[in-house]
């Protein structure tokens, strides 16, 4: 799943970055935050270099809204045909406040200085979950563009884009799902070992 080709006698602690790939060839340079030895391979909290960024799309009857308290139909573009339609708009929208928009694997990034938080920016997204409960994301908005005649809105997360992964017996680097029930204790260790 990734290019990046692990050397088995370097200690995981001295790798300061690792490149992963998805299936369409697209890579994403991430760094090491942690790292921990597992009984089945060597597993990488990883975090990625650029800054990662989410197009919403809106509903038409939400695209002249202006409060962000009334918007209900935004959706979180994750169509790979859609994004590809879109990125040319997307990348000059970004370009106006000196960002470099850059599709790349498992998220698009930016690379420049985002402009200064405003609290009448933030949008809190409620997403669904397996549960009964939602999980809640704060994104600072960035630029809002038409494709179309399709309003599109530019957020960042305000909180790290984080990736559990680990190095297979191969010494190849393979995204791994948090959800599965066994590594739930293994991204606590390293969360919590970050954060020391």
């Amino acid at each position: 799943m990734s290019s990046f080709q692990f050397n088995q006698e370097s200690d995981p602690e001295d790798i300061d970055s690792v490149t992963l790939t998805d299936e369409d060839g697209r890579t994403l340079e991430c760094y090491v935050e942690n790292a921990i030895e597992g009984d089945d391979g060597t597993y990488l909290l990883l975090m990625p270099v650029d800054i990662p960024i989410v197009v919403l799309v809106w509903d038409e009857e939400d695209q002249d809204v202006e409060d962000t308290e009334e918007i209900t139909n935004a959706v979180l573009l994750e169509d790979k045909i859609e994004i590809e339609e879109i990125f040319p708009d997307a990348k000059a929208v970004l370009a106006e406040l000196d960002l470099t928009l850059k599709l790349t694997a498992f998220t698009l990034t930016v690379v420049g200085e985002l402009p200064p938080i405003e609290d009448d920016g933030i949008l809190t997204l409620e997403l669904e979950t397996d549960g009964p409960a939602l999980d809640s994301e704060e994104l600072q908005f960035l630029k809002d563009f038409y494709h179309q005649d399709q309003k599109y809105s530019i957020y960042t997360p305000l909180s790290p884009l984080l990736f559990l992964a680990k190095y297979n017996l191969l010494g190849e680097v393979e995204l791994v799902s948090p959800e599965d029930e066994e590594m739930q204790a293994i991204l606590e260790e390293l969360l919590f070992d970050d954060m020391e």
